[in-house]
C-alpha cells in the first residue's frame, strides 16, 4: 500500500477518533504528496520522495518547536511535538547510534575514505544508502567523528 493510501486510511481513523492533532498532521502530509504529484503532472511519487517529504515535515516541526520553546510558548511547542510524533510513525524504523556507526564505517571502507577531506564522498553515499533511516544531521556528525 502506498503512503498516500496509508495516510488516507489514517485520516479516516483520526476523524472517527476525533483526534485533532493527528488529523491536522495527516492532512498536511497528504497535501504535500498531492502537491508533489501535481508538480510531476500526475506521475507516481516514489518511495524516496515520500520519505523526503516526511523527513522535511518532521524537521520543520522540530525547528518550530525549538523556536516556540525559546520564546516561552510551551503550549505551541507541545502541539508541534505531537504532530512530529504522528508523522514519525510513517517513516521506516530509525537506526540507533550503534547501527548508524556500523553503517557509516562500512560506507567509509567502501568509498576508501581516509580523512575528513573525503567527507563529501562519504556523505553522498551515506545519504543515499541511509535515506529515511536516519536524518542528515546525525549522518554528518557520525561521519565527521569517524573520519577525524
Amino acid at each position: 500500500m502506498s503512503l498516500e493510501n496509508t495516510i488516507s486510511e489514517a485520516i479516516k481513523t483520526a476523524m472517527r477518533e476525533k483526534d485533532r492533532i493527528a488529523l491536522d498532521s495527516l492532512r498536511a502530509v497528504k497535501s504535500q504528496i498531492l502537491l508533489l504529484q501535481t508538480e510531476a503532472r500526475g506521475a507516481e511519487v516514489s518511495a524516496e520522495q515520500e520519505i523526503a517529504i516526511l523527513q522535511r515535515m518532521i524537521k520543520q516541526r522540530k525547528d518550530s518547536a525549538e523556536q516556540f520553546t525559546a520564546q516561552g510558548r510551551q503550549d505551541l511547542a507541545e502541539v508541534e511535538e505531537a504532530q512530529m510524533k504522528v508523522i514519525e510513525k510513517f517513516l521506516p524504523k530509525q537506526l540507533s547510534a550503534e547501527e548508524l556507526e556500523t553503517e557509516i564505517k562500512n560506507i567509509i571502507s567502501e568509498t576508501g575514505a581516509e580523512s575528513i577531506k573525503d567527507l563529501g564522498k562519504v556523505m553522498g553515499a551515506a545519504s543515499k544508502a541511509l535515506a529515511g533511516k536516519s536524518d542528515g544531521k546525525s549522518i554528518s556528525e557520525m561521519a565527521k567523528k569517524l573520519l577525524s
